[in-house]
């Protein structure tokens, strides 16, 4: 069966200008993919290309298969978008706006149909009230609704926790998780959000400057990425041994009997820790840091991620704790 999503050695350009220049990705059938990377990545343009809005130079996308250029309208309807910007008409009731949607879509649905998408997304209070009244994040709920009309396959949502408060994010979050282990619906989520990230995704693809620089399951990338430690010493470190530049280690944060360090690339730690232990440091115990998701995106990007607002975990049952 193929994939929802396929990106291989996609390269766009914009004018003289190339936009893209190796970007790979894909989204299996009940998987929640994260698309990361700073402002400027080309995580926006990554997804106009794969709904065919952009002409690659090279590479190739394909959804379910299908060149998006020459994608069918069935295709299409396999597949719901959640734009940054929701584009939403401002004249309509929430509920007669997603019925009017669904007749546009080809899949007119009925009274229950339309509070069944309220429900999901935590608008079933507000069916009368009109899209222009709605707050910000009311309006990022209705969205992701008007998304899933159709019932996609695939489900492609830029920034959609923009606007949401703690406990928005954290339906939003529940409600793609379930889609993804219940429904077996693919979920590609572009956000800036590490923890909504850690928190629901499977596999991720981190953009730097137009390419992707990491790509592949979390756990896996998580597990490859700890390259920090932490030091247990001794004593106190001599003065002239604080200055470790010609090491190939980088003092991150010390305190009393304890250091936090971070190996360069492809360093060997037997090599770092003798040429501390030659400087003067009096090291008596070594442990691997657990790396967590923001050190790997610092480490790949050079961007500082962005300050995390708190959200609760999502369980297992796509529910949340």
């Amino acid at each position: 069966m193929a994939l929802p999503l396929l990106i291989e050695g996609l390269r766009v350009r914009r004018g003289f200008r190339t936009v893209l220049h190796d970007v790979r990705l894909r989204v299996a059938a009940g998987e929640v993919c994260g698309l990361l990377g700073p402002n400027g990545a080309g995580k926006t343009t990554t997804i106009a290309a794969a709904l065919g809005l952009l002409v690659p130079e090279t590479g190739h996308v394909r959804l379910f298969g299908e060149d998006p250029l020459d994608a069918s309208d069935g295709m299409r309807a396999r597949v719901g978008l959640v734009p940054e910007r929701d584009g939403l008409t401002d004249w309509m009731t929430a509920a007669d706006y997603l019925q009017y949607w669904a007749v546009l879509q080809g899949r007119p649905i009925g009274p229950e149909g339309v509070t069944a998408l309220l429900s999901e997304v935590g608008l079933d209070a507000s069916p009368d009230l009109l899209t222009a009244r709605c707050s910000q994040g009311m309006r990022r709920r209705l969205a992701v609704a008007r998304a899933l009309v159709a019932g996609p396959e695939l489900l492609i949502l830029d920034e959609p926790t923009n606007g949401l408060d703690p406990r928005g994010r954290r339906r939003l979050l529940g409600l793609l998780h379930r889609l993804a282990r219940q429904r077996g619906v693919g979920v590609l989520l572009c956000t800036h959000l590490l923890g909504d990230v850690e928190r629901v995704c499977d596999r991720i693809a981190v953009l730097a400057a137009g390419r992707t620089v990491a790509e592949g399951p979390l756990q896996d990338l998580l597990g490859r990425g700890g390259n920090r430690y932490r030091l247990r010493l001794g004593g106190s470190v001599p003065k002239m041994a604080l200055c470790v530049d010609s090491a190939p280690v980088r003092l991150l944060h010390q305190t009393q009997g304890e250091a936090l360090v971070e190996l360069g690339a492809n360093v060997a730690p037997e090599t770092a820790w003798r040429a501390l232990l030659f400087a003067g440091w009096p090291i008596q115990e070594v442990r691997r840091e657990a790396g967590g998701l923001e050190a790997l995106y610092l480490s790949l990007t050079g961007a500082r991620a962005e300050p995390q607002p708190a959200v609760a975990d999502v369980t297992p049952d796509g529910d949340l704790a």
